[in-house]
C-alpha cells in the first residue's frame, strides 16, 4: 500500500535493487574470458579475485617503482666511484632530504647536478672516503 511506497521497500524496490547490484558486477566482469563475463554467478567470484588482484598490485607498484629508482641512483652514483649505500647515508647525515624519485629524476635528467651531490658526499667522507 501507500506505507511501502513511503519506505522504498517492498517486492519490487528489492528487485530493482537486485537487478542493479547484478548490473554493477558484470560491468566489472567487462572483458573477462567465457562465461565469467555474462554468467552472474562465476562473474561474481572472479569480479571479487580482480578486486583483489587489484588492490596488491597497487601496492606492488609502488615496490616496484622504488626498487627502479635504487638501481637507477645506484647506477649514477657507482660512475662517481661512490656506492648506493655510502651516498644514501652520507645524505642523511649532510641533512640533504631528497627522496629516491627525485634524486633517480636528477640522475637521469640534471647528470651536472647530480655530480654536484656526489662530490658533496665525497667532500664530507673525507679523502679517504671514510666519515
Amino acid at each position: 500500500g501507500p506505507e511501502a511506497r513511503k519506505t522504498g521497500g517492498g517486492v519490487l524496490g528489492a528487485r530493482v535493487e537486485e537487478r542493479m547490484r547484478k548490473e554493477k558486477i558484470l560491468r566489472l566482469a567487462k572483458g573477462f574470458r567465457g562465461r565469467a563475463k555474462n554468467c552472474f554467478r562465476i562473474a561474481i567470484n572472479r569480479v571479487e579475485k580482480a578486486l583483489q588482484y587489484q588492490y596488491r598490485d597497487r601496492k606492488a607498484k609502488k615496490r616496484e617503482a622504488r626498487k627502479l629508482w635504487i638501481q637507477q641512483i645506484n647506477a649514477a652514483t657507482r660512475q662517481h666511484g661512490v656506492i648506493y649505500s655510502q651516498f644514501m647515508h652520507t645524505l642523511a647525515k649532510d641533512n640533504i632530504k631528497l627522496d629516491r624519485k627525485t634524486l633517480s629524476d636528477l640522475a637521469i635528467n640534471e647528470p651536472h647536478s647530480f655530480k654536484a651531490l656526489v662530490d658533496r658526499v665525497k667532500f664530507m667522507r673525507g679523502p679517504n672516503g671514510i666519515e
